[in-house]
């Protein structure tokens, strides 16, 4: 640990904070997290978090989420400007429109959302638990699905219910192609492709595993093999070498990265716990609509 790291873990201390990290994030950060998860791990983990204040080394919609599910408590996100272009993909007006257009659906929403689509919602999900979701739901009724329209489809191929896909992606997932994860398995003959469901559905049929970054981690604990392909985020690679080290993972593309979730420095977080700020907060009628989604997902996660 340097002297910046331990800095942050004194500080953490002095303001009775935690620091909520996702796997994404930037390896020096991961190393000194009280919670290193995805984004429903951290989502249950600020919900039972005892702490005064959370910081949140990730992106927006997730110190959103942590202050929807604990507003009595100080919320840092230390980049503000650390966004999600996926979220992005839907705002509050679409939302309104589509309920118009189909009044008699469920709309479950990825937690890759603003707080104000969350308030629009019936549900909310993650990608390690959507399936579960929905099966939650009374047969037969029409699902919506967003914002992620390549989590949408591969949830109807997996579930066998009828969902309306949004159209949105993940811009980092969505870019990998089939004609790159087919040039890697024939350098990698023996080599299993592990996939984030936010991948394009031509990639997930090549995956011999397809889950959220905590499954991924999961699958490769349990693998025979001794080299898998990767096809999420390349921040997840820290873990994985961290836990198997004895194991080569190689990144289905050098593309696969998120500059959102590299922006928060070792730096960031010290400042922002010696002055407590930036701060996310979420408007009081937001919130409770939008904690009424998320309540739903936890209570069957």
């Amino acid at each position: 640990m340097n002297a910046q790291q331990k800095s942050i873990r004194v500080l953490l201390a002095d303001r009775n904070a935690v620091l909520l990290a996702h796997y994404y994030v930037r390896p020096e950060i991961q190393d000194i997290a009280d919670v290193l998860g995805d984004s429903l791990a951290l989502a249950q983990a600020a919900a039972r978090s005892e702490a005064r204040v959370i910081v949140f080394a990730g992106v927006h919609f997730m110190a959103q989420s942590a202050a929807i599910l604990c507003p009595d408590k100080t919320i840092l996100l230390p980049r503000p400007d650390a966004g999600c272009p996926l979220a992005d993909r839907a705002d509050a007006a679409s939302i309104l429109a589509m309920r118009k257009k189909e009044p008699d659906a469920v709309f479950v929403t990825y937690i890759n959302s603003t707080a104000e689509v969350k308030a629009l919602s019936d549900i909310c999900c993650t990608s390690s638990n959507a399936a579960k979701v929905l099966a939650s739901l009374p047969d037969g009724k029409k699902v919506v699905m967003l914002p992620d329209g390549n989590l949408a489809r591969h949830m109807e191929s997996v579930t066998g219910r009828t969902v309306l896909p949004w159209k949105g992606c993940c811009p980092i997932h969505d870019a990998l192609t089939p004609q790159q994860v087919r040039r890697l398995k024939a350098r990698h003959p023996n080599a299993p492709f592990a996939a984030h469901p936010e991948c394009r559905p031509d990639v997930l049929a090549l995956a011999d595993f397809v889950g959220s970054t905590s499954a991924i981690i999961g699958f490769a604990g349990k693998s025979d093999a001794t080299t898998i392909l990767i096809g999420t985020e390349v921040g997840v690679l820290t873990e994985l070498q961290k836990r198997h080290p004895e194991k080569t993972f190689i990144p289905a593309s050098p593309d696969l990265f998120c500059a959102d979730m590299k922006k928060i420095t070792l730096g960031d977080i010290e400042k922002s716990l010696t002055t407590l700020e930036p701060t996310v907060t979420v408007p009081d009628d937001v919130s409770r609509a939008a904690r009424a989604a998320l309540d739903r997902m936890l209570a069957i996660s």
